[in-house]
């Protein structure tokens, strides 16, 4: 039974990070139109689906995303990760304040870029004034465990650990659990399931911006969807061979 859903809308962002697990950039694609997305996650959400997690790319820099969000916010539990650069926008702020999802986490991709981490907790304090949940996505890679750790320290100013996820950075210079666990000092923290052994796990499952599936966001090996709809994901589901993403 899937009951936890993330769906990447495109891999278009403007930032586009050289490290990004999606290869996002400024020319990327879509290949979901948002009528699309409304009936697929319904029809998921129907069949048992709880929470759903939009992602990207940027998600707000996605054309339909409000539409999504004031579909689907009623019928789950909606959170949206974003770099939050598009909600310095004056326009989409305001759209934001008029259809919100449950929870918005906002990446900080570089402890050590202090313009960057200024706005995203600034951001943070905001969403909290407008009703939202915010969260912490604080990447962190294994040259720079001290500057994660100051940036931890700081943003429990303003959420608290359960809404910080130390995600350790793929690929490159990822780090080991001990060194997250030096950020928090030794307390615990909240991070992917796949810090300490690579699984699928058997409730949740990724949706790519070209409509394949894994049981993660990073595996490789996803399988397209036959249909739009819950019986096209469980049938993709049953033909992936999981494999580790390193």
């Amino acid at each position: 039974m899937i009951e936890m859903l993330s769906l990447d809308l495109s891999n278009f962002c403007s930032k586009g990070c050289a490290f990004c697990y999606n290869s996002s950039n400024s020319i990327g694609q879509t290949s979901w139109e948002p009528e699309e997305v409304i009936r697929f996650l319904k029809d998921c959400i129907a069949n048992g689906v709880k929470a759903v997690s939009l992602g990207g790319g940027e998600p707000f820099e996605y054309k339909g995303i409000f539409q999504v969000m004031e579909a689907i916010y009623p019928l789950c539990y909606l959170s949206v990760t974003s770099n939050g650069l598009p909600l310095e926008n004056e326009e989409i702020w305001h759209k934001l304040i008029n259809t919100k999802p449950d929870k918005i986490h906002l990446t900080i991709h570089n402890p050590d870029d202090e313009p960057e981490v200024k706005r995203v907790l600034y951001r943070l304090d905001c969403l909290k004034e407008i009703g939202i949940k915010p969260g912490i996505n604080l990447l962190v890679a294994a040259d720079k465990i001290s500057a994660s750790k100051l940036i931890y320290r700081m943003s429990l100013r303003h959420v608290s650990p359960e809404q910080i996820i130390l995600v350790p950075q793929r690929y490159t210079k990822t780090p080991t659990p001990i060194q997250l666990s030096e950020i928090t000092g030794g307390r615990p923290f909240q991070s992917p399931s796949c810090l300490l052994k690579c699984k699928a796990l058997e409730n949740f499952v990724s949706v790519s911006w070209d409509k394949r599936v894994n049981f993660c966001s990073f595996a490789e090996g996803k399988e397209p969807l036959e249909s739009l709809d819950y019986k096209g994901l469980m049938e993709a589901m049953a033909k992936i061979e999981f494999k580790s993403c390193i």
